[in-house]
């Protein structure tokens, strides 16, 4: 990469980073990407893709991509369920049937929720981190692995970044540098990020293993234990161990054998012995926030902005929906047309969604905790989830699906990420994909024509398309409905347009 310039340096090839490169290249930015390992991380990670991440990869296409990778995740749950002759587990029903949990409360039912088609993916990260790496391919970005960021500076013009290979030492220049290399981010640190929160309480693990006596650890799924909580499947030889004595001594040492035997041991409250450990990680629930996710030049996305527990799966969501939203509005400043406030929008729009994460992981963690005070609270929560309103708020919570955008409008749908059908005029029902694959916006007008030709003067950055229904609507690139009426009244859709697309495009 030695004298290579760049509109885009991303640092870190995780889900994230992969992601935000790829939207960068789709929207016309030259982008590099710097990962200081040699090769994917296969370390275990996220098990399941939320359901606004698995959305905005539908819209790209990677659809079939995601449909694969669940059929053989839900042939290792099979296998699973199988070998511990546990037939009557939710595992064996299928991912449409699993909702997710609160705090080890797997209560959330999907039949129960408003827009019970919208789920999670059971797709776990190291095959999202492929299907990104493919699709990053695809569209020409150069990821680098092997490179790790010394340092860099940054003036108002850029940004030159210091790196080290097995090559030696290098620098190259960019626009803009954005951070997407995770909690213990090395851009963040360099500079200068405030990133307040509260320390960890706990130590957990998790891990693939083979042990002696797999049937000690019997039922499936998650329990909570006189020590802690537990986890055991869905997926062969996976164990998800919790105590809360503290955190753990010495959080950079290498997790051993023998390290998640004494847990297991503990937290089962068996004498199983782990035979062998094909991948193991330890975490905390260790809750931060930066407060800005921009500072001049230098950009964060992902866990490098905010890192949480685990619980629920949430951070591989955050992590895709940040580098959704700051992928186009970074294209277009590299392009020069961003409407005036539309980088800043970013800060705004992704601080609240993970403020609300880091809340609910909070509060999931002191859920868990194995205490006659908590079993009383696990009573009355669980209560609450039985009951049909109760069911929707946590699952609408866990979801993500009815959050917004402070977009400054009353209609209920402005600021949400769309669903993803849409029934049009000329082609019936279709995907979005189909109609945002390349990353411009789409206006979806179910009125008498006078909305698209409106829009139409944003051609090509905005799409129009005659839709069936009341609502016409305006998608952003990232899914997000920034304008909507469910009449043909069309005020606040030329300011709209502008806002996110800039003036129109001279013809």
């Amino acid at each position: 990469m030695a004298n290579e310039t760049f509109d885009v340096v991303v640092v870190g090839a995780g889900p994230t980073g992969l992601l935000l490169a790829s939207e960068l290249a789709l929207g016309g930015a030259s982008v590099g990407v710097l990962e200081r390992l040699e090769s994917m991380d296969p370390t275990i990670k996220a098990g399941s893709v939320g359901v606004l991440a698995a959305e905005a990869l539908e819209r790209r296409g990677l659809g079939p991509a995601l449909d694969e990778a669940e059929r053989q995740m839900g042939e290792a749950v099979a296998k699973m369920v199988q070998q511990s002759g546990a037939q009557a587990s939710p595992l064996a029903q299928g991912w449409k049937k699993i909702g997710g949990h609160f705090g080890g409360l797997f209560l959330i039912d999907p039949t129960r929720q408003r827009e019970p088609e919208r789920r999670f993916r059971g797709v776990n990260q190291l095959g999202l981190e492929m299907m990104l790496g493919a699709l990053a391919q695809a569209r020409g970005v150069p990821v680098r692995r092997g490179q790790e960021v010394l340092g860099f500076t940054q003036d108002e013009a850029g940004v030159s970044v210091e790196v080290r290979s097995a090559e030696g030492t290098q620098t190259l220049r960019c626009a803009w540098l954005v951070g997407c290399d995770g909690g213990r981010s090395a851009v963040r640190k360099q500079a200068g990020f405030d990133f307040p929160g509260t320390e960890p309480t706990l130590t957990g693990h998790q891990a693939v293993v083979e042990v002696d006596h797999p049937e000690k650890l019997l039922p499936l799924g998650w329990r909570r234990t006189p020590v802690g909580m537990m986890a055991y499947g869905p997926t062969p030889g996976r164990v998800f161990l919790l105590e809360f004595d503290g955190p753990p001594a010495d959080r950079n040492a290498p997790v051993t054998r023998e390290e998640i035997e004494r847990s297991l041991r503990r937290v089962s409250g068996t004498d199983v012995c782990v035979t062998a450990v094909k991948t193991a990680t330890r975490f905390t629930d260790n809750t931060r926030l930066v407060t800005e996710y921009r500072r001049g030049r230098v950009l964060l996305a992902g866990d490098a902005a905010h890192v949480h527990s685990p619980f629920g799966g949430q951070g591989l969501n955050l992590g895709v929906m940040d580098a959704m939203n700051l992928g186009w509005k970074l294209a277009a400043a590299v392009r020069g047309n961003a409407p005036e406030g539309l980088l800043d929008s970013y800060t705004a729009e992704r601080h609240p969604v993970a403020e609300r994460v880091l809340e609910n992981t909070r509060a999931q963690a002191a859920l868990m905790r194995p205490d006659p005070q908590t079993t009383a609270l696990r009573a009355i929560i669980s209560g609450v989830m039985e009951t049909d309103e109760g069911n929707r708020f946590f699952g609408e919570m866990m979801s993500g699906v009815t959050g917004r955008y402070a977009l400054g409008s009353d209609h209920p749908l402005v600021g949400r990420q769309t669903t993803n059908r849409v029934a049009t005029v000329d082609s019936g029902e279709v995907h979005l994909h189909a109609l945002m694959g390349e990353g411009e916006g789409v206006l979806l007008d179910a009125g008498d024509g006078a909305a698209s030709r409106l829009a139409s003067a944003w051609a090509p950055r905005v799409r129009t398309v005659r839709v069936q229904g009341e609502t016409s609507r305006l998608l952003r690139p990232d899914g997000c409905i920034a304008w909507a009426t469910d009449d043909r009244e069309l005020t606040g859709l030329r300011e709209s347009l502008s806002r996110w697309f800039g003036a129109p495009p001279t013809p």
